[in-house]
């Protein structure tokens, strides 16, 4: 599977963040190895998220039970 480029942030629970804005899609790989894919994500919000204070709690807020997610890895 082609996942697109992803860069490490600085978080206590993510590790890294790619974005396919082809088809808005947001990956973001934990630090425990796992990989989600959220679909549907405006570019804007991507960017929202990439430049959070707190990357995951946005994630918490502004993704989980907004965007659809599934485990991919």
């Amino acid at each position: 599977m082609e996942y697109p480029e992803m860069h490490p942030v600085s978080s206590s629970n993510v590790a890294e963040l790619g974005y396919d804005e082809a088809n808005e899609i947001v990956y973001v790989r934990f630090l425990n190895g796992s990989l989600y894919r959220y679909s549907n994500v405006p570019i804007m919000e991507y960017e929202a998220l990439d430049n959070a204070p707190s990357i995951g709690s946005y994630l918490n807020r502004n993704f989980k039970n907004v965007y659809p997610y599934e485990r991919i890895e």
